[in-house]
């Protein structure tokens, strides 16, 4: 019925274009030319008007020719933008920081956040100790307290008194030792974080009074 498929003249579809040896011979000993220019120079040389540089590339890498470049800037290779300026673009533009402006995530002293387990951070405007940053980001309830009260004892931690973390008034802490964390929760079952506000201060004196009883017990079992 003479349908036509759309191919070239002479084209069988999956099949690779026909070369002469005399043509890939000189495909072969040209393959370093840059793309577009090895296809003209082919085309001049040969007639073969149905060549095209995506066909000779897929060739190239049938074939496994290397043109020698890798594209990468060799070492001390020059960057052809080396020294101008960028042509000014008002979209681009409007993007850009401004001397002096500072970036909306700026975290700078005083900025205050909240983690996800509620207790309030701050940023100091002053150098922290262990990387040497401008800025020292620290527990606001802690940083509070140790103002008032001096540095927390060793094996102690600063609780909470009203359950409320983000309260970080330094009456609201009370340096506690470690051992005692235990019986205001976790096995004691006392749940302290969330009694009531009127039994927390009869949770916190008995889990007190037990921690002492049991500090004394051991220490009189030790000089037996």
């Amino acid at each position: 019925m003479g349908w036509k498929v759309g191919r070239e003249k002479g084209r069988t579809k999956g099949r690779r274009l026909k070369y002469s040896e005399p043509e890939i011979a000189w495909l072969r000993d040209n393959s370093t030319m840059e793309i577009n220019a090895w296809c003209a120079a082919f085309r001049e040389q040969f007639g073969h008007e149905d060549a095209t540089p995506a066909k000779l590339h897929s060739l190239r890498k049938r074939e496994g020719w290397k043109t020698g470049r890798t594209g990468q800037f060799e070492k001390g290779a020059v960057p052809w933008s080396k020294g101008k300026r960028r042509p000014y673009n008002a979209n681009s533009a409007s993007t850009q920081f401004k001397k002096g402006q500072l970036p909306l995530n700026y975290r700078g002293p005083g900025h205050e956040s909240t983690g996800d387990d509620g207790y309030v951070w701050i940023v100091l405007d002053a150098t922290n100790p262990w990387t040497g940053a401008s800025t020292w980001r620290v527990h606001k309830h802690r940083h509070l307290w140790e103002q008032v009260n001096g540095p927390v004892p060793p094996g102690h931690v600063l609780k909470c008194l009203d359950g409320d973390r983000t309260n970080s008034d330094p009456a609201n802490w009370d340096a506690v030792p470690h051992g005692l964390l235990p019986r205001l929760n976790g096995k004691s079952r006392r749940d302290y974080d969330r009694a009531p506000a009127a039994l927390k201060p009869t949770i916190m004196a008995i889990a007190k009074l037990e921690h002492r009883a049991a500090n004394a017990a051991h220490k009189r079992g030790a000089q037996k």
